[in-house]
Formats: C-alpha cells, structure tokens, sequence
C-alpha cells in the first residue's frame, strides 16, 4: 500500500511546506501580543533560547519518525513498536488534527473575511480600537458572516489538499510562503518609515528584564512548543513523504529559522506601526482585530495596508491548516487504503461540520456553555492545552527513551553524514536535549495549559 506513496518533489518543497505548517496564526497573530504583554526585546531573547532548547530538538524526532516510517502518525508508531499504548499516542495526533482543524478553520475565515471587509472600505473609520472592537463583535456576531467565510476558507484548503502532496500542498507553498514573506517585507518599510516608529524597535530591540518572571518563561516555553506544529502529527506527516536521503536535522533547523524569522518580522511591521499611532503593545489578542484596524485608519495608504495584512494573515492561516487536513487524510489513505480523494472529501466535510458550532459560538450558541465555556472554547482548550502538548511530551519521551538510540542515531545521520562528521558533538547534545531537557519543559508546558502551574 505504500509502495506508490507520495513524495515531495524537492526538498526545499518540503522546507516551504513544513515552514507554511509552523507559520500560522501563532506567528503573525500571538507571538507579537504576546511579546507586547510581556517585555518585547527580553521575551524574544527567552524565547529563542527556548526554541533552541525544546523545539528544535523535538521537531527533529518527529521529522524523524515519519521519514524512517514513511506513515501517518497511527501508522508510524505501530511499524516502530508492538505496543497499543503507542499506536494509541498516533490516534491523539490524529485526532489533535481533526479538532484543530475545525476551529482553526473558523479563524481562518475571519482573516478572509476582513481582507473582503478592507476591499469594502469598512476598516478604514476608527478613531480608536474600541470602535473596531465593536464591529468585530458584529461580524462574528452575524451567522451568515462567520459560517460563509468558515465554509469558503475550508474549501480552499480542501481544494489544495485533494490535488496531492507534490501538485497541491508543495506547489501551493511555494507559491505563498514567497508572498507571504513578500508582503511582510512590504509592511515592515511600511512601518519603520512611519513617524514614530523608532520606539516600536526598542520595545522589540531593548531588553527590559523587569518584565521577565517565571510566568514569562512559561509562556515563552509554551509558544516555542506551539509556534512550530508539534505534538499533533503534522511534522510526522510531512517528515513521512520525505526522502530516505534528504538532511533531516538541517530540514529542521531551516524551517526553526523560516518561522521564527516571520515571528519577528511580523513583531517589527505590528509593533512600528502600533507605536507610531501612539496606541498600546500590549492590547492582547485583540491587537489583530481591534488595534490593527485603529492603525490602518489612521496611516496613509492605510487601505492597501490593511488589505495587505488581513492577506498575509489569511494566507498564514491556510498553510498551517493544510498540514492539519493532510494528517487526517494520510492515515485513512495508509491504514485504510482510501483514495485520496474520498479521504479529503468525507473526513474533511466532517471537519467542516465539526467547525460549525465554534463559529456559532460567537452568536447562535454563545450562551450555550460546558464549565463556562463556549463549543469554540471546549474544542479549543482540548486540543491546544492537553493533546498538543502531550503529544510532543510522548514524542520526545519514545525518541528518548523507547526507539534504541543506536537506531534513532542511524536514523538521523542518514543524510546528514556530513554535519555529523564536521560537529561530532551535536549527537550528544541533541540526545541530551531530547532524552532529557524537553520532556521536563514539556511537562510544565502541560502543567501550564491545564492551569496547574
């Protein structure tokens, strides 16, 4: 059944595919609020040392299991183990796909739809973000709004899904990971020229440690584990249609440099602009959709600007939910031998259902609630706070500590016999980080989600 596998066409394909997974909402959305709540400059510097000390090393072990496996996540750990319990760990990244997605669809829609309310001219009165916070809340708010841009978004990212992993997802990343990138370089001369913009760089550039605390470290912990799509079988999904010869460790460290150089870059283009308006960094999740929009009234050529940013935003979203829809369509396609297309076209319009009562959380079912939460909420907090970061803990665990380490050794240096052979001490530290470092930071990364710690 794996025989006629798929395959990328190149291994820079591969490299834009899996950077178009990391970045998503987390990079152009989160990550600059989050560094705005928390300091600027000094979290930047706590998170790339988190990246480098969790992310990188675990995100090298599930590239790694899916191209030794050439198999979905279910179907990788059943070939490396006889033991259910971890064929069980495969079903969770599935299932973290398959909930994600759904949600992460209805944002999506959100980011298209304000690139058609930009070409409309509705985001270009607000004298402050609170009035943009009023017609966010009316947009969400409007059934008809938020379910047709949840079902136009899905349908572009089924659309991609369905042509295959070389004629749809790697020819679709390389055409947008380069507007992306075009675009931030455009919004960034945008910003950096703004009169003003020089306190947006120091808030990024100049550390200020009395902002750091162990809440900081944390969140900085929990973003570098998030930011780069580990834990729910993306990266093993993709990692599975790799070439038995390509460079995994250096794949690996290429898409940590593509996705946290968006990070920042999309921090310097918000950040600039946000400070020459004179509003506030630290506005929260909100910076997005209410902040924004307050600045885009207020800049010259402010219209463009906004079209160009809700673009970059939307075509953020799409290529992280590709990877999410390809992880559900690959193990039906593996384990089950379902053609591609019926895969994309039943589970993904079961997603596309599951979608619906989170979109109607904001207006229809908004006072439907479990525990005080909201459908969109539950979905959510499930999938973000307890698979993901569980399924990265179970990652680094049997890298570290079930597959032999002569085999996870032979596995890696295939490849990469040259980066081995010139830095013969990155096999011992790269264990270390796995065996050891990442569970524990995992760990309080989890602890943190379920808002133990």
């Amino acid at each position: 059944m794996t025989q006629n596998r798929e395959a990328w066409g190149s291994r820079f394909g591969f490299v834009l595919a899996a950077a178009g997974s990391a970045v998503g909402l987390g990079n152009i959305w989160k990550f600059p609020y989050i560094a705005g709540e928390n300091g600027g400059a000094a979290f930047i510097f706590i998170y790339l040392i988190c990246i480098a000390i969790i992310g990188f090393p675990v995100l090298i072990a599930e590239i790694l299991i899916g191209r030794t496996t050439k198999k979905n996540p279910v179907g990788a750990f059943a070939a490396l183990t006889d033991s259910k319990l971890w064929v069980s760990v495969g079903f969770l990244g599935v299932i973290a796909g398959f909930m994600i997605l759904s949600f992460y669809s209805v944002i999506g829609g959100w980011t298209i739809g304000y690139v058609v309310e930009t070409m409309r001219g509705s985001l270009t009165h607000f004298a402050t973000p609170d009035e943009a916070g009023i017609l966010f809340g009316s947009l969400v708010g409007d059934i008809r709004w938020g379910i047709g841009f949840h079902s136009l978004f899905f349908a572009l990212v089924m659309l991609i899904v369905i042509r295959g992993v070389k004629g749809g997802i790697e020819r679709a990343s390389k055409i947008m990971m380069p507007v992306l990138l075009s675009i931030l370089v455009i919004l960034i001369i945008r910003g950096v020229t703004l009169e003003g913009a020089s306190k947006g760089l120091a808030f990024l550039w100049v550390p200020d440690w009395s902002k750091i605390n162990g809440q900081s470290v944390l969140i900085a912990l929990g973003h570098a584990f998030f930011t780069l799509s580990l834990g729910m079988g993306a990266m093993l999904t993709y990692g599975s249609y790799m070439s038995k010869r390509d460079n995994v460790v250096s794949s690996a460290a290429l898409i940590v440099f593509l996705d946290t150089l968006i990070a920042i870059m999309a921090g310097v283009a918000i950040f600039t602009a946000v400070f020459a308006s004179g509003l506030n960094p630290a506005a929260g999740p909100g910076l997005i959709f209410q902040t924004l929009p307050a600045v885009f009234s207020t800049m010259p050529g402010g219209d463009y600007f906004s079209f160009l940013f809700f673009l970059l935003l939307a075509i953020a979203a799409l290529t992280s939910a590709i990877s999410l829809l390809e992880v559900v369509v690959a193990y039906f396609v593996d384990e089950k031998g379902w053609s591609r297309k019926t895969a994309v076209l039943i589970f993904g319009g079961v997603i596309y259902l599951l979608g619906i009562p989170s979109a109607l959380s904001f207006n229809l079912l908004a006072d439907a609630k479990i525990f005080d939460k909201t459908f969109f909420d539950v979905v959510d907090f499930t999938a973000s706070n307890v698979l993901l970061p569980f399924g990265g803990l179970m990652i680094a665990i049997f890298a570290g500590w079930i597959w032999s380490r002569t085999a996870v050794m032979t596995a890696v240096k295939a490849g990469a016999e040259n980066l081995f052979e010139a830095y013969p001490w990155f096999e011992g530290l790269w264990f270390l980080f796995l065996k050891y470092v990442a569970p524990v930071l995992i760990t309080l990364v989890l602890l943190k989600s379920l808002g133990i710690l």
